[in-house]
């Protein structure tokens, strides 16, 4: 996918992708959310992977986000279905910044975006700034897992496994525009290979010389809030560890209590 010769991004706006599937309560928090808490020149972009349920039923009445439906065309999960459809999104877009987003990402900080702008503004050789995993365990328990993790030192000792160092995550992560389409990147590239979403991106972009900005999780949480594994737990056609369901659903609930949830689900006008 080539971006088309007559194809003219705008000076200094934003286009937001997310996807969205099976997931009416997420994406309504995600996309109320980004239009109560952003401000300047930006647009929405949301990618339905063929959801065919109340999720794209509420998508197609928002007349202020650019949609785009995937009828029949959606063949895989994961990794595939997720990078395929940012590309869509990418290849729609008319910013001259490109944000990735997770449904399941809530924002609640009006400076979230100008945040990530100002690195992008104050060096144009910066191709992207973002954060990895949002793990807001005590620092000393990530320095601990790092020294300890068994199956990481094993991967380092395997001269086949997969790439696994650090690298900005879909999750919500911001990119010069122009860059990705010169160089023909992509967030699908290599997901049949059991590469993550955006990860070859990543890795292309240091490869090629791009400088990055990574932002420590804590400083992410500052701004956004992010429902890890969501998607998978409320589909009940994907299968996750019990544990792992558990403890998503305990953060769901938490997070439908809170006074600002509460606040976004009942501003009707939001979706105006």
């Amino acid at each position: 996918m080539n971006q088309a010769p007559e194809k003219k991004l705008i000076p200094g706006k934003v286009s937001i992708c997310l996807v969205n599937y099976k997931t009416e309560l997420l994406t309504r928090l995600c996309v109320r959310s980004i239009r109560k808490f952003t401000r300047g020149d930006y647009e929405v972009i949301v990618v339905d992977n063929d959801s065919k349920d109340a999720s794209l039923d509420y998508l197609r009445s928002l007349r202020w986000i650019k949609l785009i439906e995937r009828p029949n065309q959606v063949c895989k999960s994961g990794s595939w279905a997720h990078g395929t459809a940012l590309d869509l999104g990418l290849e729609a877009s008319e910013g001259e910044f490109f944000v990735s987003l997770h449904s399941d990402t809530i924002v609640h900080n009006p400076d979230w975006l100008d945040f990530l702008l100002r690195p992008m503004l104050a060096d144009p050789k910066l191709a992207c700034i973002g954060g990895g995993k949002l793990d807001l365990k005590p620092h000393w328990q990530v320095i601990l897992k790092k020294y300890t993790d068994v199956k990481a030192w094993l991967r380092k000792l395997n001269p086949n496994a997969k790439r696994s160092d650090f690298y900005i995550r879909t999750i919500c992560g911001l990119y010069r525009t122009e860059f990705l389409f010169k160089e023909n990147l992509r967030f699908a590239m290599n997901v049949d290979d059991g590469m993550t979403c955006g990860k070859q991106l990543y890795y292309e972009l240091l490869a090629r010389g791009y400088g990055t900005m990574p932002v420590e999780a804590y400083t992410m949480a500052e701004h956004i809030h992010h429902l890890a594994h969501a998607t998978m737990v409320l589909n009940p056609e994907f299968k996750v560890r019990k544990r792992t369901e558990r403890r998503c659903q305990k953060n769901l609930n938490e997070l439908l209590a809170s006074p600002l949830v509460r606040d976004i689900l009942q501003d009707q006008a939001l979706d105006a």
